[in-house]
């Protein structure tokens, strides 16, 4: 769908894909208005000096408030549901707190889009909710169950739900590359295992994903762009040429490879040019929704130390730039 004249909605909007999304709508599309819906009026504040646009509004609220998100959601059309706790060892310390973001406040977000007939949300998920050993993955991986399920809640209604799913963001807050940047003005840089691997992509492509989505979507769909993987040896690398790498173990619900998509999920997938779609497996869902798509064959996973696509030497040091 073209977002022009439409209404724009996105919760955790004051974030790095949030900015990012502001700026490529607003640069290729004439939203009627484009709404940041975020908890923090200093970051909004911020922002608003950025993007001045006469499309832009600001809207202080919290996903836990479904009050707050229903006042927000009036004469809305599109919703993209961006705001979470992200951060691992944060959600594993606050638990309760990461369920009530991510959790209650996906459920708030479906309950407030199906009463002012929002038409399409589409939320932003992650590869950690692929076999998830850490609270973060499963709190995204119960989001995900209830965007995909609640299609079946609005029936009749017009609110369709989606999700996109993608590995780690380039650039994006809570990244390694500042980390490793700091590290090599010490000569020593940390990875926790050198044999680990993860997807990456930039702020850019997410956002592209995402409007790709919310043009294709029917509701229920989880929609997997193909993305190169890097290794994390190779990063450090990339970063502090000559500097010692030490190894200090994997952390606590960390991964030594992700995953995004299992292969159980591959039985119900199809595969395009850019991107898989993991279809629902509801009466709801008609086979006829997509087109051209290809099956995925018996035991297929798509991981990161298994893709076809792999970050070059010149991408890994574009992405240190970038970050």
């Amino acid at each position: 769908m073209s977002l022009n004249d439409k209404v724009v909605l996105i919760t955790g909007g004051t974030g790095s894909f949030g900015k990012k999304f502001a700026e490529i709508v607003l640069r290729e599309f004439s939203p009627k208005k484009l709404i940041v819906f975020s908890r923090d009026e200093l970051k909004q504040y911020e922002m608003n000096q950025k993007y001045s646009d006469p499309a832009m509004r600001y809207f202080i609220g919290d996903v836990r408030d479904s009050d707050r998100l229903k006042l927000a959601f009036q004469g809305v059309d599109v919703v993209v549901h961006a705001a979470a706790m992200k951060q691992v060892p944060i959600c594993e310390y606050n638990p309760f707190e990461a369920v009530k973001t991510n959790v209650f406040g996906a459920q708030n977000v479906i309950e407030a889009a199906m009463s002012c007939g929002v038409q399409k949300v589409l939320a932003i998920s992650t590869d950690k909710a692929v076999n998830p050993i850490n609270l973060y993955g499963a709190t995204k991986l119960c989001a995900e169950k209830l965007f995909v399920q609640s299609n079946s809640y609005s029936g009749e209604k017009a609110t369709r739900f989606s999700c996109a799913r993608y590995g780690n963001v380039v650039g994006s807050r809570g990244s390694v590359i500042p980390v490793f940047i700091q590290q090599r003005e010490l000569g020593r840089i940390t990875v926790t295992d050198k044999r680990m691997t993860r997807f990456w992509i930039t702020l850019d492509q997410g956002v592209r994903l995402v409007i790709k989505a919310l043009d294709q979507m029917h509701g229920g769909e989880i929609f997997v762009p193909k993305i190169p993987s890097m290794r994390l040896l190779d990063l450090a690398e990339s970063i502090a040429e000559g500097c010692e790498i030490s190894t200090i173990g994997i952390r606590p619900g960390e991964k030594l490879h992700e995953v995004l998509i299992s292969r159980d999920e591959a039985r119900s997938t199809l595969e395009f040019d850019d991107m898989f779609i993991v279809q629902p497996e509801f009466p709801w869902w008609g086979s006829h929704n997509l087109s051209g798509g290809k099956d995925l064959p018996d035991g297929f996973e798509y991981s990161s130390d298994n893709n076809e696509l792999w970050m070059s030497d010149k991408e890994l040091r574009e992405a240190v730039l970038k970050g």
